[in-house]
């Protein structure tokens, strides 16, 4: 059975598969529920995820690859989240299985539940700019955004993102501009985490509430999306291929109904509140630019009036 999104006769079909991902209902649920065969179920969610992804993601997800998106979510991120240069905050989110069959442990993650890893990339509209679906849970966000496509164009040079600048008008520091995350990613030229360690000094712990203060957009997107579709909420009992084309419909969704509808979280979401957070040690090539927007981050051009109450 085919499955024409639009076509008049399946708009019910439609309504079937919106319920199943809104709800979080099984698919016995939806059987007893609605009186419609579990196969026919199946054959809904397997047809209309991959359509709806293959349709809707060009429109809705498209990847940036002009200098001037990029520095409009480099604008976003400076304007609500006062940090400069950002492309994006990287992040993964666990996504609950029923435990697939003859898989062993792969699929165990740390927490020790059986997930799929969705890797994503967010702007500050709380927008996927980049998604990833379907790595092991016992693989680290680390190891998966380095083995992304999005880090290889990055690294590569195809993403056209914008040359390095200084951050400030009394500095001739040439800054990349950079993908922000938490302490589980390495440092690179293009990406930055926290300074680790609990005995820091006041620059550091400055820097450290400030990254963070940006790098929870991701947080909250992700806390959208499963709050949206709650078929996210609970252990997803399908096979691994379904699943996957599952949450990558979900992200999909997510996008057209923030560009649709818009989204008022900032109402809700107290950024200023933040607690400082302990980071493991790290070292690496981007120490020297990490210090310059700590540098930044203590000038007067680039302070907030609470940073220190927040340290």
């Amino acid at each position: 059975m085919k499955i024409r999104l639009l076509h008049p006769t399946n708009l019910v079909l439609m309504k079937y598969f919106f319920r199943y991902l809104a709800s979080g209902l099984s698919y016995e649920d939806l059987h007893f529920s609605y009186r419609i065969g579990k196969s026919t179920i199946s054959t809904i969610v397997v047809e209309v995820t991959q359509s709806i992804w293959n349709n809707l993601y060009e429109e809705f997800m498209p990847l940036p690859n002009k200098e001037e998106e990029w520095l409009k979510i480099a604008s976003g991120f400076n304007e609500k989240a006062n940090f400069p240069h950002c492309l994006g905050a990287v992040d993964g989110k666990h996504i609950r299985l029923r435990k697939p069959t003859n898989s062993g442990s792969v699929y165990m993650n740390y927490k020790d539940f059986f997930s799929i890893v969705l890797l994503a990339v967010v702007d500050s509209d709380y927008r996927f700019v980049y998604v990833s679906v379907g790595s092991y849970g016992k693989e680290c966000d680390s190891s998966i955004f380095k083995e992304s496509s999005f880090w290889k164009m990055l690294t590569e040079g195809r993403l056209n993102i914008p040359e390095p600048r200084p951050l400030f008008t009394e500095s001739e520091v040439q800054v990349p501009y950079v993908i922000i995350g938490d302490e589980g990613f390495g440092l690179h030229t293009h990406l930055l985490r926290p300074f680790g360690g609990t005995h820091l000094d006041r620059g550091k712990r400055i820097f450290n509430y400030r990254l963070t203060r940006a790098r929870r957009y991701v947080e909250c997107a992700f806390g959208i999306l499963a709050n949206k579709w709650r078929i996210l909420h609970r252990p997803i009992d399908l096979k691994r291929e379904t699943a996957i084309s599952v949450v990558k419909a979900c992200t999909v969704l997510h996008n057209l109904i923030i560009k649709k509808e818009g989204i008022e979280l900032e109402k809700e979401f107290n950024f200023e509140n933040l607690l400082p957070q302990e980071v493991s040690p790290s070292v690496g090539t981007g120490n020297s630019m990490r210090n310059e927007f700590m540098t930044y981050f203590l000038s007067e051009t680039g302070s907030v009036p609470w940073q220190d109450n927040k340290i």
